[in-house]
C-alpha cells in the first residue's frame, strides 16, 4: 500500500507530496475510522471531571490513587492515577502517560498497575517508578466499568473508550504538575490498538509504545475478524466485506506522523502476525520520510509470544522519554 497518494482527480491518483496534502487525507481517514466506530464526540460532551479519590496507597517513590473522573454525563470512569511524590510535593514537572489496558475480564486496568498479577503488564507502574504521572482508565464492557453504550449514544465500545481515554488526558492535564500538550500513550494488546485510536483523535499525544496491538484486517485470523466486532469494540465492521473496511492500520500510522511511534511486534504472537505488521510500518514509512523524522519510527520483533518482554518495556520507555522530551524542545 502506497499511503503516499491521494484520492483520484481527472488524471489518475494524486501523488501526495506535501504535508498539508497528507493533513488532509488523515482528515478524510478519521472520517472513514468514525464510519465505523460511530462519531467523536465534540465539546457539547464535555463536563466538569469531578474527580472522586476512592482509594489511595502509599507506594514508596509515587502515590497510588484510585479515581472516578465524570467523561459525560451519566457515566464515571474507574482510573489509577499514579503520581510521583517529588510531583506532588512541587519539586517538579513531569510528562503524563495514558497506559490502557490489555483485555481481562477479571482485573481490568488493576494489571497495569501492577495489581493484576500478570508479568510484563505493569507499564503504569513502571512508569510512575521512572517519574511519569501515569493514568489507567478502565476499558468499556471489562471487569467494573459497565457503560450503557446504548443509553449513552456510542455505535461502539471503540469510541466510548476513545472518548474517556481523552477526558483522561483532560485530567492529566488539570494537575499542575503535568507537563501540557506532551502526553505519552502506551498499552499492550487492546490496550495497543485503544492507543492508537485515540492518538489519531487526540494530537496531545506526541508519542505511542503499542505491543501485540495490530495486524492489518486482511491479515487478523486469516481474515476472520470477528474478535473485533463484539459490543465493546466495532460491531459495525459486520456490514462491510473485508477488502471494503473503511480503514486500515497501514493509514493509522501513517496518521501518527510525525509523532513518535514505537511498536513491538513479537515472532510468536498468536493473535497478530509480524509480517503482516512489518508490511504496515515499511507503507508507513515514507510519511515519516515526509515529515523527516524517520528516526521517529520505531519496530521490534521480539522472540516470544504474546508479551511485552522486559527488554522492550524498557526500550520503550526511553523512546517514549526522548519523543517527549523532543516534542517539549519544539513547542
Amino acid at each position: 500500500m502506497n499511503l503516499l497518494v491521494g484520492e483520484k482527480d481527472d488524471s489518475g491518483s494524486v501523488e501526495i507530496s506535501a504535508r498539508d496534502q497528507w493533513e488532509s487525507k488523515v482528515r478524510r481517514i478519521q472520517d472513514r475510522m468514525q464510519q465505523v466506530m460511530g462519531r467523536l464526540p465534540g465539546k457539547e460532551r464535555k463536563v466538569a471531571l469531578d474527580v472522586v479519590i476512592e482509594e489511595e496507597e502509599d507506594c514508596g517513590s509515587y502515590i497510588r490513587r484510585l479515581v472516578t473522573y465524570q467523561s459525560e454525563v451519566g457515566s464515571r470512569v474507574p482510573a489509577y492515577l499514579l503520581i510521583p511524590k517529588d510531583c506532588l510535593s512541587g519539586a517538579r514537572e513531569a510528562f503524563g502517560v495514558l497506559c490502557l489496558h490489555p483485555t481481562d475480564d477479571q482485573v481490568g486496568h488493576k494489571v497495569v498497575v501492577g495489581l493484576g498479577g500478570r508479568a510484563g503488564r505493569n507499564y503504569a507502574e513502571e512508569l510512575a517508578k521512572l517519574g511519569f504521572v501515569t493514568i489507567a482508565p478502565s476499558y468499556p464492557l471489562l471487569a467494573n466499568y459497565q457503560p450503557d453504550l446504548d443509553l449513552l449514544g456510542y455505535q461502539s465500545g471503540t469510541m466510548k473508550a476513545v472518548w474517556d481515554n481523552t477526558r483522561a488526558i483532560d485530567l492529566l492535564e488539570s494537575l499542575d504538575f503535568v507537563i501540557p500538550e506532551s502526553v505519552g500513550a502506551i498499552g499492550h494488546s487492546l490496550g495497543g490498538h485503544n492507543a492508537i485510536y485515540t492518538a489519531v483523535f487526540d494530537q496531545r499525544i506526541r508519542v505511542v509504545a503499542t505491543s501485540c496491538g495490530f495486524d492489518s484486517f486482511l491479515d487478523y485470523k486469516e481474515g476472520d475478524i470477528r474478535g473485533w466486532t463484539s459490543t465493546r469494540y466495532m460491531p459495525h465492521l459486520l456490514q462491510y466485506e473485508l477488502r471494503e473496511i473503511p480503514f486500515d492500520f497501514h493509514e493509522l500510522v501513517g496518521a501518527l506522523a510525525p509523532r513518535g511511534l514505537y511498536v513491538s511486534a513479537p515472532l510468536g504472537d498468536s493473535n497478530f502476525q509480524w509480517e503482516s505488521v512489518h508490511q504496515i510500518i515499511e507503507s508507513a514509512k515514507p510519511v515519516y520520510s515526509l515529515y523527516d523524522v524517520s528516526a521517529s519510527l520505531v519496530v521490534r520483533h521480539p522472540d516470544c509470544g504474546h508479551d511485552f518482554p522486559e527488554e522492550n518495556r524498557r526500550e520503550a520507555y526511553a523512546f517514549m522519554a526522548a519523543q517527549l522530551e523532543a516534542s517539549r524542545a519544539r513547542d
